[in-house]
């Protein structure tokens, strides 16, 4: 089912992409082919298969560029300008001030709020693994970044301070059952475009600019659900993954744009339009999964 977001797009591009069997095919891929395994005697088989799903996801990756090229093309490639251009996101950015999370934190029932998690769970790719990814061979000052975020992801070597058990423990209590099949395309696409750009060398650049950009923007985002998740009577244990994004992320964001964006660009500004890309395909796969979900919920 592909939504008004598509219109832009060039017709057989992106448009063939956007259906529940392509994400679901290649977010099973990515499931199997991230997970840790052991030899295997049938590898070469194996090793056709992902040639051929590599290609696919690679063709998936060139039609979100695309659509964004354009726009991208108009980021400055000073490191102040892109900096100011980048930050603007945050206001400007597509899917900004979406109506759905006023509505999450002001009126969705249990349910209603149930099902968006479960999407947005199912969705859900790993920040820290996307993290570990991208910092690969990345210059020195930024790839310092990147680990500093990263061990905040992991709680600072703190089990509990974990970000990922943080979100299990809301998902134990709805007792959601994150399922490919149960999953809208929208929520399959924004994942499997950001392990694509994570994975995928040629794309790190981009990669850095979506995770960058989910830094940006997802304190808003996180602050009506964790007040959703209060107005039903969540515990604060429950909602305790949201609570804290809705603060974290903003001294992460900082943080990013002061130490890794800024120096990336001052040291190459061909960087520029690939780090733009890659937060503007990130911010219209999430504006595409916004519009789903409220023709879902409304």
């Amino acid at each position: 089912m592909a939504t008004s977001l598509l219109a832009d797009a060039a017709p057989g591009r992106l448009d063939r992409f956007c259906n529940d069997d392509f994400q679901r095919g290649l977010a099973r891929w990515n499931r199997a082919r991230l997970a840790p395994g052991f030899p295997d005697g049938d590898w070469p088989g194996a090793e056709q298969r992902d040639a051929r799903l590599r290609r696919q996801e690679g063709e998936f990756l060139d039609a979100l560029r695309a659509e964004v090229a354009d726009e991208a093309a108009e980021a400055p490639t000073d490191p102040d300008g892109f900096v100011a251009w980048f930050e603007a996101l945050r206001d400007d950015g597509p899917g900004q001030g979406d109506p759905l999370f006023q509505w999450l934190a002001e009126a969705a029932d249990r349910d209603q709020l149930r099902w968006f998690l479960g999407q947005e769970a199912a969705g859900e790719a790993g920040f820290e693994d996307l993290l570990s990814y991208t910092q690969i061979r990345m210059p020195a000052r930024a790839k310092l970044e990147f680990a500093r975020n990263y061990w905040d992801e992991m709680g600072r070597g703190n089990p509990k301070g974990m970000h990922g058990p943080m979100l299990d423990v809301l998902i134990k209590a709805l007792d959601l059952k994150a399922s490919i099949d149960d999953t809208v395309w929208e929520s399959l696409a924004l994942a499997n475009a950001m392990t694509g750009m994570a994975t995928a060398r040629r794309y790190a650049w981009h990669s850095v600019g979506a995770l960058g950009v989910i830094e940006l923007t997802a304190p808003d985002r996180s602050a009506a659900t964790a007040a959703g998740l209060r107005r039903l009577g969540f515990s604060p244990e429950e909602r305790r993954y949201f609570d804290l994004h809705a603060v974290l992320d903003v001294k992460h964001s900082e943080a990013w744009n002061r130490e890794a964006l800024r120096p990336l660009v001052e040291e190459d500004g061909r960087r520029a339009a690939a780090i733009a890309e890659g937060a503007l395909m990130r911010l219209r796969c999430g504006a595409r999964c916004f519009e789903r979900y409220r023709a879902e919920l409304w």
